[in-house]
């Protein structure tokens, strides 16, 4: 069969124009740190300086608290028609701009442009469209026929997909009239400034969303100030229960959304060529940076060696590479702490004895790297089968029956997300109510819709984010 190679096919960086240097963006203005730091944002594909950002300390967030708290009498009080109407402005603006911020993100996270314009946006604006049709339907939420907005919400955001976890906690948190200070991630904070700007567009009124910069020191101010009424935090399972630990014996409302190690379960009657295109975005979506990701294959022993057969055939597909390429699948890891974390897991699936592969897969000289990798004869004692890798590195382990299939699955800290891929309707919902697990797909994975709610068990977090159920954690009922 001949071999046909992609030409390349760039996007224009052109489109954005990026800042040499940001500030915070507080009660309606950009403003510089009060001591005056700031810290450097790196392009992960380049390693380039993308734009200096302010660094806010104690004193930056008690003033965007403040400014959050004197502008919630005024947006609490309009009424849900009126609030309606910035959101639906915030949403059409996003449409408008999708291409600048997609380009912006794929700069600034690394993954694929192809990514960022086809899912992350769209995502984006589709959650501001839904919440903004909620804004004057609170009475029919099932919260009683008067719910009230908490107040402020101090809300802290992952660097795996930027612009679209702001939208998961900014949208729900206006619609029902509370107010905001958002904390972008350290690594990618500027598609979160070119919001601050989108609010500015849209007409917000000053205060109601404000922006703090920083790292993880200004999240932990953040999270402790006392005026704040409700913390929403998406990250690692060790700064929620850090988390947690702050705000216990407070009267501040959490939602905590973290880590995954999500079981994608191939029974033998599952379409073969099917699953292995859910398995490929279950893992290799976004590089792996997903509290979702279908890190863990268990596959029926009956069909491992079909199935692996197809699977690595298409691994050899993928292309590595350039994330303003548009033919690129996988893009730059986000960091190079967090490419040191993925290399460290998987030489410890190495050394345990899991047989490892990866498609000859040629790396840029520049920037953080990982080639989508494998692993099999995998044990539920490997590291890489209990620990969150979050990057490209999927690990498969096998089962006979549907028993063992839920108990390998359930063998884990975790409780986010599930797959189950099986042409019997009955098998799925028979083990979809065994499995514990937020959100499980049936022949799919890492399918999101802004009226669906997204959460998990045990170590995963609690409370919900997307759908009615979102409006819960902005409500004091």
């Amino acid at each position: 069969m001949p071999v046909f190679e992609y030409a390349p096919a760039p996007e224009s960086r052109a489109v954005v124009d990026i800042a040499p240097s940001y500030g915070l963006f507080i009660d309606g203005e950009f403003r510089e740190a009060g001591d005056g730091k700031v810290f450097k944002t790196l392009s992960p594909s380049s390693e380039e300086v993308l734009s200096e950002v302010a660094q806010a300390n104690a004193e930056d967030v008690d003033r965007a608290v403040k400014a959050a708290r004197k502008a919630f009498e005024g947006w609490s009080a309009l009424p849900g028609a009126e609030r309606a109407k910035y959101l639906f402005r915030i949403a059409r603006i996003i449409q408008e701009r999708s291409r600048e911020l997609a380009v912006l993100e794929s700069l600034d996270n690394g993954k694929p442009i192809r990514e960022s314009r086809d899912a992350d946006l769209p995502l984006v604006a589709a959650h501001f469209f839904y919440y903004a049709g909620w804004a004057d339907k609170l009475a029919y939420a099932g919260y009683g026929p008067d719910p009230k907005p908490l107040g402020v919400a101090g809300q802290v955001i992952p660097w795996n997909f930027p612009l679209l976890m702001l939208a998961w906690k900014i949208a729900p948190a206006l619609a029902c009239g509370n107010t905001v200070v958002l904390k972008p991630a350290e690594t990618t904070p500027l598609s979160a400034l070119f919001f601050a700007d989108i609010c500015r567009q849209a007409g917000l009124p000053k205060g109601v969303v404000n922006i703090v910069t920083g790292d993880g020191s200004t999240g932990a101010e953040l999270v402790a100030h006392p005026g704040i009424d409700k913390v929403a935090f998406t990250g690692s399972t060790e700064v929620g229960k850090a988390i947690a630990r702050t705000v216990a014996g407070t009267e501040k409302k959490v939602t905590l959304e973290l880590g995954g190690k999500a079981a994608n379960i191939v029974f033998d009657d599952a379409p073969i060529d099917q699953a292995v295109e859910g398995i490929i975005g279950g893992i290799f979506f976004n590089q792996g940076h997903v509290c979702c990701a279908g890190s863990r294959l268990l596959v029926q022993e009956s069909v491992q060696d079909e199935l692996l057969d197809a699977l690595k055939r298409r691994m050899r597909t993928l292309r590595v590479g350039d994330p303003l390429d548009k033919n690129t699948d996988i893009g730059a890891i986000n960091s190079a702490e967090q490419l040191a974390r993925i290399r460290e897991l998987a030489d410890a699936g190495e050394a345990e004895g899991a047989e490892r592969w990866a498609p000859e897969c040629e790396l840029p000289s520049s920037g953080y790297w990982f080639a989508p990798t494998l692993f099999t004869g995998v044990t539920q004692a490997h590291r890489i089968a209990r620990e969150e890798i979050f990057g490209p590195v999927l690990s498969v382990l096998t089962f006979r029956t549907p028993d063992e299939a839920v108990a390998k699955a359930n063998n884990t800290p975790y409780g986010l997300s599930a797959g189950i891929w099986t042409e019997k309707g009955s098998r799925i919902l028979a083990m979809a109510s065994k499995l514990r697990a937020g959100v499980i797909w049936s022949n799919t994975f890492n399918k999101f819709d802004p009226a669906s709610p997204f959460g998990g068990y045990k170590e995963s977090g609690y409370g919900r984010e997307g759908g009615r159920h979102g409006l819960e954690a902005y409500l004091d009922v």
